[in-house]
C-alpha cells in the first residue's frame, strides 16, 4: 500500500508543478489533500477494549466562496491484529459536506467541517464476519499552513468520527471514534 500512496503523491506533485499556472492574485478553487490518518476506534459493547486503526486520507475540496467549500473526504484504514479476535479488518469512509474556513490570516486557514456518508468495514472490525455499510459522520476542525501559492501543510486535522455498525446481537449502536490526519495540500 505504501508504493500506491507514493505514486498518488507523485502524481499531484507533477500535476502542480507541470500544469497550467493559475493568475497570482486569483485565489485556487480546487484543494486536494493526501496524507496519514489515525483512527482510534471505541466499541459500544461493554467489556470490548478500544483499538488503532492506521491508514491515508484524501479528500478534494471546491470553494463556493472565501470562507465556504464543499468536501469529498476519502479514507482508508487497516489494521493486521484486532486485539479481541485476533482477526484482520479494515475500514473506509466515503464523506461529503460543507466546510467553513476563516482566512483572515496570511499563512494560517484554520477550518471547521461537517462530513456525512457511508462507513464500510471488512473482517473484525463491524463485529461480525462479513463486509457492512453504515451511517458514518465526521465533525471535526484543522488547519493550513501555506507554503507557497501551490502548497499547504495540513499539520493536524482532528474529528470525531460516529460510525453505526451493529455490535454482536444489538443493533445500529454509536461507535465514538477518534480521528486524526496530517498531510498536504495541492491548490489549483
Amino acid at each position: 500500500m505504501n508504493w500506491k500512496v507514493a505514486v498518488c503523491l507523485f502524481g499531484l506533485l507533477t500535476l502542480s508543478l507541470f500544469g497550467s499556472s493559475a493568475n497570482a492574485q486569483e485565489e485556487p478553487k480546487v484543494d486536494v489533500f493526501a496524507g496519514y490518518s489515525y483512527v482510534r476506534v471505541n466499541p459500544s459493547t461493554a467489556g470490548t477494549p478500544n483499538f488503532s486503526l492506521n491508514g491515508a486520507e484524501a479528500s478534494l475540496t471546491y470553494h463556493v466562496k472565501d470562507w465556504l467549500s464543499g468536501v469529498a473526504d476519502f479514507g482508508g484504514y487497516t489494521n493486521g491484529s484486532l486485539p479481541v479476535t485476533k482477526a484482520a479488518g479494515t475500514l473506509s469512509t466515503y464523506l461529503f459536506g460543507p466546510r467553513v474556513s476563516y482566512r483572515s490570516y496570511r499563512r494560517f486557514t484554520p477550518f471547521g467541517e461537517a462530513l456525512f456518508g457511508v462507513a464500510h468495514a471488512g473482517g473484525a472490525i463491524a463485529g461480525s464476519p462479513g463486509t457492512h455499510n453504515v451511517l458514518g459522520m465526521a465533525f471535526g476542525v484543522g488547519v493550513n499552513y501555506r507554503l507557497n501559492s501551490r502548497f499547504s501543510l495540513e499539520p493536524l486535522k482532528v474529528d470525531y468520527l460516529l460510525t453505526r455498525f451493529s455490535e454482536g446481537t444489538l443493533n445500529n449502536q454509536n461507535q465514538n471514534n477518534l480521528r486524526a490526519s496530517t498531510g498536504f495540500v495541492v491548490h489549483f
